[in-house]
């Protein structure tokens, strides 16, 4: 089965941030992967790393202001020098915790906005990311997301997304798989994947419709981990749910598919 990485951002909310890397290890993980490291000093999340031994698969870059509502700036005209700020901040991070892929969250769309500008800016950055990121052996992945759970989003679907890394044009520019996501707006999700395999950079599963664990509501997780097996996919499956209670109770999926 897939290698499975626990995200320390919403699972394990019993402990504070940084005591969430033993209890994974505890559980079985070998790795992990979280939102956004830098409420903490890079020296503070390597040693947590390090003494874990766990690995990073992934962290999301600097997504602006997002108390105020941001969601990413990637695709949002004005804010380019901005967003190289951020990702120097994020590759900063990368160096030291030696994960293989960033996402660079798209960012939101607002009523009326120019969507065709939107775009030309989103594939600017994300070249810039990409020619950035190379040098460190780091892969960007782009996330299309739900508009149920973020309203206004810019990218949605994975057709759109895995254009936009073909036009693109660099390898290390790849798609974010996450079923949760892709099954509530396009569904189809295993004729979809096997589509875009070849561009997918990294896989996250939830339950659907409540993004608890995956192992109850509409979506055949286990068919599906077979399937990703079956593809050939050798990266990480991110566990991005929200646990219906304490994490380490919640974790029978996980010793299933063991």
């Amino acid at each position: 089965m897939p290698r499975f990485a626990a995200n320390l951002s919403m699972m394990y909310q019993e402990y504070a941030f940084l005591d969430r890397f033993f209890p994974a290890v505890d559980d079985g993980f070998k790795g992990v992967e979280f939102l956004f490291p830098y409420e903490f000093s890079i020296a503070e999340v390597a040693l947590k790393k390090n003494d874990s031994g766990l690995n990073v698969a992934l962290f999301n870059a600097p997504p602006g202001d997002w108390s105020a509502g941001e969601r990413g700036i990637a695709s949002l005209p004005g804010r380019q020098d901005e967003f190289k700020r951020s990702l120097d901040t994020a590759l900063e991070y990368s160096s030291a915790l030696g994960n293989s892929r960033l996402h660079v969250m798209a960012g939101l769309l607002e009523p009326g906005a120019d969507r065709a500008a939107h775009r030309a800016v989103y594939l600017e950055n994300l070249a810039y990311a990409a020619q950035q990121a190379a040098p460190l052996g780091l892969t960007i992945v782009i996330e299309p997301i739900n508009v149920r759970d973020i309203p206004g989003f810019f990218l949605n679907r994975q057709d759109e997304a895995h254009a936009i890394c073909r036009e693109v044009g660099a390898t290390n520019l790849k798609v974010q798989f996450d079923f949760y996501h892709c099954q509530i707006t396009e569904g189809d999700l295993a004729t979809t994947l096997r589509q875009y395999i070849e561009s997918v950079g990294h896989i996250q599963i939830a339950s659907v419709p409540d993004r608890h664990e995956p192992d109850e509501g509409e979506v055949n997780f286990a068919y599906l981990m077979k399937l990703v097996d079956e593809l050939g996919y050798h990266g990480w499956v991110g566990a991005e749910y929200r646990p219906r209670g304490k994490t380490s109770e919640g974790l029978g999926w996980l010793r299933a598919w063991e």
